[in-house]
């Protein structure tokens, strides 16, 4: 069995974040890129179908600049089998749409049975591309899911929701996405470290996926303007003077709360 799983480099979760004012886009200078936390979960989760599956083979992908580099070989050193990194400088600010595009194309490249992603990433929140994915593959998809079952013809999950508690499955090939209930990715060991430096790394550009940055014929989101966060105002106070109950009723009808 074949499973891909999709990975991004994101800015530290704990780090600031913020945007460049000229470019709309994240400022991926501003605190110390990682692999992306939920991204982690999804490796973990096929590295624990490997391990009690001899001859999986788990290949991580990822849309990134070159610099991100360090991060797709964590994963390898976690212990995926191979890693494809997808570097145009063409692509850097690219939407959900095109994003999309390129993954499914390099997916096609690679071969799947299963495709393994999170259910949306730190810095962005869209949380549609593993669905987007599936449809350009014309193959299943469970979403969000908490839980993560594989057989040798066959996926299946538990998704929580507000309603309650549903179990979904699919045969494969399939696109799933995961949620932070799966369990932590693992520690990366020496040993680890220094097998990922030999495993194979394969790095590719859209040309090369026949993917056409600036297809015309191609729905594309357009940036129309950008603006820093406004600083945060100070709060009013309210001093009780016995009579806190009133002014705190009075400041809340002023704001159109009550």
């Amino acid at each position: 069995m074949k499973i891909v799983v999709l990975i991004k480099e994101v800015p530290d979760t704990w780090g600031e974040r913020r945007l460049d004012l000229e470019t709309g886009l994240v400022d991926r200078a501003g605190s110390a890129p990682v692999l992306d936390e939920i991204d982690e979960r999804a490796v973990e989760a096929a590295l624990s179908h490997a391990d009690a599956h001899p001859g999986t083979e788990v290949v991580v992908l990822t849309m990134a600049p070159a610099s991100a580099t360090a991060t797709v070989r964590k994963a390898l050193a976690m212990g995926a089998t191979s890693a494809v990194h997808i570097v145009d400088d063409a692509l850097r600010g690219a939407d959900l749409l095109l994003t999309a595009d390129v993954l499914a194309a390099a997916i096609r490249r690679t071969g799947f049975d299963l495709v393994v992603a999170g259910n949306l990433s730190t810095d962005g929140g869209g949380g549609v591309v593993p669905a987007m994915v599936a449809e350009l593959l014309g193959v299943p998809q469970l979403t969000a899911l908490s839980s993560l079952e594989v057989t040798d013809d066959a996926v299946s999950g538990d998704r929580v929701s507000d309603a309650g508690t549903m179990r979904v499955s699919a045969p494969l090939p399939a696109v799933v996405s995961v949620t932070e209930a799966l369990p932590e990715g693992r520690f990366t060991t020496f040993k680890g470290i220094m097998a990922a430096k030999k495993k194979s790394y394969e790095t590719l550009d859209a040309g090369e996926l026949g993917v056409e940055v600036e297809d015309p014929a191609q729905a594309r989101y357009i940036m129309l303007s950008v603006a820093e966060r406004p600083p945060r105002a100070a709060g009013t106070t309210i001093v009780d003077e016995g009579d806190a109950g009133e002014k705190l009723a009075a400041y809340l009808v002023a704001e159109g709360v009550a």
